[in-house]
């Protein structure tokens, strides 16, 4: 691989932008596929570049189907998931969205919870959810779950993953309780009602938080899966 392709691969991963490296098979001619547009040796026809942008976007490397003389290698953002309230359902969410493959931050400006000690191996952020959110930046490749049943918390944090491109936003709470949130999304000019996932998770039956966790993480392992 050319040093000028490895150079490009190194900034978008730095700046969270996902990029791939086409390559034919019989050669090793190359291309590099990058946000901005192709460059490289290879001319693409259009079919061709429409599947490099869906496996790119969609981080699915292999033969192309729409030539399988190509081979495409994708270098795509790692999965986050932003929860905001650091309570104990977040105690066992963190960890199990580690372990699918997540990485996880925590938001919550009450320091007397969000410790590292309560989430060891976690980054915790104790700004304010809309302020953690602007700096975070939910791409694609972020959800965000707003847990600390606090509408002064969860609401600026849920108003902000909405207009972002996250593809999963979910939060705690009743029917009820989602409900009268809506509302006062809509008395801001806000729809939550198709992307908003509340209460959050699959409804597994379970009650506990380790139970609402794995049910929360299997939504959104879910989501991702659908979506792509």
């Amino acid at each position: 691989m050319k040093s000028a392709f490895l150079l490009e691969i190194a900034r978008a991963r730095a700046e969270r932008q996902a990029i791939a490296v086409v390559t034919r098979l019989r050669d090793g001619a190359q291309s590099l596929h990058p946000a901005r547009g192709p460059q490289g040796d290879l001319e693409l026809t259009e079919p061709v570049l429409a599947e490099v942008r869906d496996r790119c976007r969609h981080d699915r490397s292999g033969r192309l189907r729409a030539d399988p003389a190509l081979f495409i290698r994708c270098y795509t953002p790692a999965y986050r998931l932003i929860i905001v309230g650091a309570v104990h359902i977040a105690q066992a969410l963190a960890p199990a969205a580690v372990m699918a493959g997540f990485d996880v931050t925590i938001v919550d400006p009450r320091t007397a919870f969000a410790t590292v000690e309560r989430f060891p191996d976690t980054t915790v952020t104790h700004e304010w959810p809309d302020v953690a959110l602007e700096t975070l930046a939910p791409d694609a490749q972020t959800a965000v779950a707003a847990l600390s049943h606090d509408p002064k918390l969860d609401d600026p944090a849920l108003i902000a993953a909405l207009a972002s491109p996250a593809f999963y936003v979910g939060a705690l709470g009743s029917r009820r309780t989602h409900a009268a949130r809506l509302e006062r999304f809509a008395a801001h000019g806000i729809d939550g009602s198709e992307r908003l996932r509340a209460p959050v998770g699959l409804n597994l039956g379970g009650r506990s938080a380790g139970e609402i966790a794995i049910a929360i993480i299997a939504e959104i392992i879910q989501t991702r899966y659908r979506t792509t």
